[in-house]
């Protein structure tokens, strides 16, 4: 390492500023690592470890054949994620979803950066602007970013700060669960990392006890908002499942609550009208964490209503739900190529603040940040992802494909890819009907991992 180089400063150790940090780091650049907890709390976090998961445990599908999040998994982990090497080591069963005990998960993250001899931490707020001799800066302060700094970045933008809430739901203790009512099964038998095909916990719901539960939700007391945040909208994807149920009668039926790819082996004779799944939450398998109820009911109004739940009449809660504000920047009007502020290219953004969603986006963002600034301190030009794939589809939707006017937070998914020509089958022929859909997804997948692997290796490409 060359002794002179200035360190990057990179402010917020969640998802995306551990990924950056380490990322930079593992470049061979100094580092200095800003964390305001547990110096100034917030909200929805509870201690003060790196990349704590403070919403669901899971990273969501692992299949990087089929599935966009699992494409981006495989990438981060060909590109050297952290953040993936932390969740291998700290997955719990999930079906086909990659999920983590949260304590493990953060505890090795934090080890890892602690442990790295070019990462500096400093615990402490940096409210307001960073000083002007910070001459690369990461910001990644995440979705709880604190007020000082928020306000100094809208003014120095110009823009209005865009806001949203995220929900958060509850986790239940294991040997609460009635489970002569419910069962372990996974949706259609499917393994994961880990898994058995048997890592959901299910709770059946007959019409009656459906109709029941969704009266419920909706005539429950809902906690109140403070001043600044009674006109901050949610976002489609983490909608608490109050507000689902006010859309219709059926709407959770056909979301999280869906009865499809289950059998109840308690009366296999008779289909459940409705099914709630809890998926493990630690190493452990003492919690379990209910599936898409992400929540704004009081808390005692959660306990009442959720005890009315077939199997779980008893539970006890180890986390009840919450909400807590989400703040992202308007990036395709605000940001470069790279992530920087057009206005200031010394701050560089990361995470969810830039308008993904979703702790593996966060984290990928955080890489590909990581990457160009460790690049323009080793006097490189930063190099851009390929658009075809998961990382570089994602980062050319926040920074100028969305458009600027309805810009929300995004989920990477393949109607971000270019698009992509099926091949032929084993018979010579173009798929067709059913065939199609999964055939499209592999030509995606295969596509981005093959030129993922000439962006991340130039040389061997170019000796071919």
């Amino acid at each position: 390492m060359n002794s002179t180089l200035k360190p990057v400063h990179i402010v917020g150790a969640g998802m995306a500023g551990s990924e950056a940090a380490w990322t930079v780091a593992e470049a061979g650049v100094p580092v200095v690592l800003h964390e305001m907890r547990p110096v100034v709390k917030t909200d929805a976090h509870q201690t003060d470890g790196f990349a704590e998961l403070v919403c669901s445990n899971s990273f969501r599908s692992d299949d990087a054949e089929q599935n966009a999040v699992g494409l981006l998994h495989e990438e981060m982990r060909r590109a050297g994620s952290l953040l993936m090497e932390a969740a291998n080591v700290a997955k719990v069963p999930a079906g086909g979803a990659l999920a983590v005990d949260r304590d493990s998960f953060s505890a090795y993250v934090t080890e890892k950066i602690e442990a790295h001899p070019l990462i500096t931490i400093e615990r402490g707020e940096v409210a307001g602007l960073p000083p002007a001799d910070w001459d690369s800066v990461i910001l990644a302060t995440g979705p709880l970013t604190s007020p000082a700094l928020a306000e100094a970045v809208a003014a120095l933008t110009g823009a209005e700060e865009l806001a949203f809430f995220d929900a958060i739901a509850p986790i239940v203790y294991r040997d609460t669960i009635d489970m002569s009512v419910c069962w372990f099964q996974s949706r259609y038998d499917k393994m994961g990392p880990g898994g058995t095909g048997k890592d959901y916990i299910n709770c059946p719901l007959t019409r009656e006890q459906y109709d029941t539960f969704i009266r419920e939700l909706i005539e429950s007391e809902k906690g109140d908002f403070k001043e600044w945040e009674k006109n901050t909208p949610y976002f489609e994807g983490c909608l608490p499942i109050e507000v689902m149920a006010e859309r219709g009668a059926e709407t959770l039926r056909w979301g999280p609550m869906k009865p499809v790819g289950l059998t109840n082996p308690h009366d296999p004779t008779v289909k459940p009208y409705a099914i709630i799944q809890l998926r493990q939450d630690n190493a452990l398998g003492t919690l379990y964490n209910m599936v898409g109820f992400q929540t704004k009911m009081k808390h005692g109004e959660q306990t009442r209503v959720f005890r009315t739940i077939p199997g779980l009449e008893k539970a006890e809660f180890a986390r009840l739900g919450g909400l807590h504000r989400n703040t992202f920047l308007n990036s395709p009007k605000l940001l470069d190529g790279s992530m920087r502020l057009k206005k200031e290219p010394r701050l560089r953004f990361a995470g969810q603040v830039t308008g993904v969603e979703g702790y593996v986006e966060s984290g990928a963002m955080g890489l590909l940040a990581g990457r160009f600034a460790a690049a323009e301190r080793l006097g490189r030009a930063p190099s851009m992802p390929p658009r075809t794939t998961a990382l570089g589809a994602l980062l050319a939707h926040i920074t100028g494909d969305a458009n600027a006017e309805t810009f929300q937070p995004m989920n990477v998914n393949f109607g971000l890819f270019p698009e992509v020509e099926i091949g032929l089958d084993e018979d010579g022929k173009r798929p067709r009907g059913k065939a199609k859909g999964p055939a499209r997804k592999r030509a995606y997948t295969s596509r981005a991992l093959r030129d993922l692997g000439a962006w991340l290796n130039p040389s061997a490409e170019a000796a071919e």
